[in-house]
């Protein structure tokens, strides 16, 4: 049931007076970009696959252009804003524009980073127009802290778009490729053009939808160390993984055993691998070369704490 009026979407005279209202100037240090188009957020939250029973989350939520969109769907909204003044001006915006809607709205004035919970329902979805310098950490820290999120669409920069997207082999395919698959099938959901920003990015936009995996990877090894096997493949990508990975497993010869106990060539390399791949080299290193990672990332905190 849309309990909107015609008009309570955000248009670009509307933004701009909010933004002077409220003596907001976008910044670039937050990757801040606001939406001005009412046509693009009722798009986004189509593509999103919003559903009237959705609790959904979104991060970023500025000025509240796509908050209002998705309130006209959603059973729920749960809005994360680190910005002091955008986060205390939200909830009066969504009480004058969609004031039959407002006890549906929810606001956690926070780095999006640092959230541990949310209030209410469990969130279903998360959908979101995330700053563009911090999408792929924000992105995988919601996928990882909240399992409830079953379908996701984030609107990044079209290069983030690609990585997320990327399928083994491709050039662009990396740490962001891997770990997001750790946690869903992940697909390009179109383009966005620059002019539908305030003001406009010097870069183009992409959407990423990401379905949660319908049973996870199976592997007896932690996220925490597949995951920091993945990093450590990829740091030195041009090396063959023998090679690699040599101070992950803590040497050549520890590396070589554990990737042909797992069905890889040594001689291969990360981005030719599946997260399953990951997963069972992870999980045929087994506990002695955990322990040795362990000890070397204390080792490696020491010695950042030194320098410091």
């Amino acid at each position: 049931m849309n309990s909107s009026t015609p008009d309570a979407l955000l248009g670009p005279a509307d933004v701009r007076e909010l933004a002077a209202a409220l003596g907001v100037r976008p910044t670039k240090q937050r990757g801040q970009n606001f939406v001005i188009d009412a046509n693009t957020v009722r798009r986004i939250v189509r593509t999103a696959d919003v559903r009237p029973d959705d609790v959904v989350v979104e991060v970023g939520p500025g000025l509240g252009s796509l908050t209002l969109a998705l309130l006209e769907v959603a059973e729920r909204v749960t809005a994360v804003e680190i910005d002091d003044v955008l986060a205390g001006a939200l909830p009066a915006t969504i009480a004058a524009r969609m004031p039959g809607r407002a006890e549906r709205f929810a606001l956690v004035h926070s780095d999006a980073l640092h959230v541990r919970e949310l209030p209410g329902p469990a969130p279903t979805a998360l959908v979101a127009n995330l700053p563009y310098n911090v999408a792929v950490p924000v992105l995988l820290h919601m996928l990882g802290t909240f399992p409830s999120i079953q379908r996701t669409l984030v609107m990044v920069q079209s290069e983030v778009a690609d990585r997320l997207a990327a399928t083994p082999g491709s050039k662009v395919y990396g740490v962001p490729s891997v770990k997001a698959n750790w946690y869903a099938d992940v697909k390009r959901a179109g383009a966005i053009g620059r002019n539908v920003f305030w003001p406009a990015p010097n870069v183009d936009s992409g959407l990423v939808s990401l379905v949660r995996r319908a049973e996870p990877v199976k592997t007896t090894a932690s996220r925490a160390e597949v995951f920091a096997l993945v990093d450590a493949a990829f740091a030195q990508r041009r090396k063959t993984l023998r090679a690699a990975l040599a101070g992950w497993a803590g040497s050549a010869a520890a590396a070589e055993a554990a990737l042909v106990a797992a069905g890889i060539s040594p001689q291969a390399r990360g981005e030719s691998l599946t997260i399953e791949d990951f997963a069972r080299i992870a999980e045929a290193a087994g506990p002695r070369a955990a322990q040795h990672r362990t000890a070397a990332a204390r080792r490696a905190a020491f010695r950042t704490e030194e320098s410091e």
